[in-house]
């Protein structure tokens, strides 16, 4: 096994800074640990493979390498590999979104990782949703030439590099430590908006602050006392300069999602030996923990009994976010946020109708990732339809299945004005670290600016006459009466 960085192996260039680097350095000296059966140098390498690819590239921080060690100022002149350096050869070794799936996979704790891909019941909203993305065609139109080609996107008075924004994920902090940070960071250098989520691992409002533009909230309605929560959330968010509210409604109930329910995974949650063994095979992921500490729902702390993970995890449970989300209490949230605001969850075109007629500037197509209802059609299906039944003006955002900057394309020609991608940056960061979401931003914005030029649509207005075969798409009579 290659070692990545020949200074890895002369234990001189680290700085003891932790128990765990004196145990790296004492392998290497052939004075403590070596895997049982194997040869002095070949466990040499192996170790050598553990602490620089595993850890010093996988957390990418500079001048620290990850847990325990640091990395001195290299000698004669060496190359140190900055950010740059990193996403130039991430663009070579994983030039798509699918790519880092296998290397995700191996970095994140079972567990963990079935969370992340996973949906409910048998996945068939999951790859249903991916399959009529696949099913789209467009017909491309040549001979106009590339000198208006412009992939921005203006979406409630902002202008954005794409129309496309990051999701949010609850308890991305649990998934990977440090994810909602990561994610802001990503956002803020390829001018994307980033929709922070109630069950994000810190605040609404030091995430608006990370951010310069696009600062967006995902709420989760909670029902106790009349909504107070619920309302004080809205608040908090206005307050942060927050531009946009997206209120969850396709969650009335808690789902029953056989991957989670095997593996344990419960509110509260209590890690048992299982989940223990999981971690400890996946020095990256510890790696991640010890640099960022344990993720929590932050945004909730203040209305705990306590500011702990437990009596969080326990007011959770209790509350049940997303419950409650009756088309009075939307009334209500409208009224109370100054700003911009959606309907997330929405399939119905005369649910989407009413939404708009509450007032609300838009609705956000999705399927919650395949993880609510398994019978649910693929948003792309029931994207023209509710186009139709909402009109022109209001804005429409797709959600589920966004792997490719195409699929960005193909949701533009159906009728939507952009798109949110959640799974493919949460796969991003567990395959690369804090950097990883700007490979995937960058990757996607440029599958986007070619996919926009090979088809003639050049921009997103441009797309929306595009000639296309959707095999899929559910007509406005399929909903027969309650279509408006």
């Amino acid at each position: 096994m290659r070692v990545l960085d020949p200074w890895a192996r002369n234990p001189a260039c680290w700085e003891k800074i932790s128990i765990i680097a004196r145990v790296a350095q004492g392998s290497f000296r052939r004075r403590w640990i070596c895997p049982r059966g194997a040869r002095p140098r070949i466990a040499k390498r192996r170790l050598a493979h553990f602490w620089t690819k595993c850890i010093h590239l996988g957390q990418g921080g500079a001048p620290g390498c990850g847990v325990g060690l640091r990395r001195r100022p290299p000698r004669g002149g060496r190359h140190v590999m900055t950010v740059e350096d990193r996403l130039a050869r991430w663009r070579r070794r994983y030039p798509r979104v699918a790519d880092l799936a296998p290397r995700a996979r191996r970095r994140l704790p079972g567990f963990l990782h079935d969370f992340v891909v996973g949906g409910l019941g048998d996945d068939l909203a999951l790859g249903g949703a991916r399959a009529a993305l696949d099913a789209v065609e467009i017909v491309p139109r040549y001979g106009v030439g590339a000198e208006g080609l412009d992939t921005g996107a203006t979406l409630f008075g902002e202008r954005f590099a794409a129309p496309l924004a990051i999701a949010p994920i609850g308890g991305d902090g649990s998934i990977w430590p440090g994810a909602t940070r990561a994610f802001a960071r990503a956002a803020r250098a390829a001018r994307l908006p980033y929709m922070a989520g109630t069950l994000a691992s810190h605040p609404v409002e030091q995430v608006a602050g990370w951010l310069e533009q696009g600062r967006w909230f995902q709420l989760y309605t909670m029902p106790g006392d009349d909504h107070r929560v619920s309302l004080d959330l809205l608040a908090r968010a206005a307050a942060a300069g927050v531009t946009a509210v997206a209120v969850t409604v396709d969650v009335p109930l808690p789902a029953r999602r056989y991957r989670d329910m095997r593996n344990g995974l419960r509110m509260p949650m209590r890690p048992g030996p299982r989940h223990i063994a999981q971690a400890a095979s996946r020095p990256a992921w510890l790696a991640a923990l010890a640099r960022h500490g344990v993720g929590q729902f932050a945004n909730l702390a203040p209305y705990a009994d306590a500011p702990d993970r437990g009596s969080i995890g326990g007011f959770v449970a209790r509350e049940g976010p997303g419950a409650g989300a009756g088309w009075p209490v939307l009334a209500r949230l409208r009224d109370a946020f100054p700003g911009a605001m959606l309907v997330k969850g929405l399939q119905h075109p005369a649910d989407a109708a009413n939404a708009v007629a509450l007032g609300y500037d838009g609705v956000i197509v999705s399927n919650h990732g395949g993880r609510q209802f398994d019978a649910a059609p693929a948003p792309i299906d029931v994207l023209p339809a509710i186009r139709d039944a909402v009109g022109p003006a209001p804005t429409l955002l797709l959600d589920g299945g966004i792997l490719s900057g195409l699929d960005i394309l193909r949701a533009q020609v159906c009728g939507a004005d952009g798109v949110l991608a959640g799974r493919a940056f949460m796969l991003g960061l567990a395959a690369l670290g804090q950097d990883g979401p700007a490979h995937v931003a960058e990757t996607l914005i440029d599958e986007y600016r070619i996919a926009l030029g090979q088809s003639g649509a050049l921009t997103g207005a441009g797309a929306r006459g595009m000639t296309h075969r959707h095999p899929g798409r559910w007509p406005a009579l399929a909903f027969g009466e309650e279509a408006p």
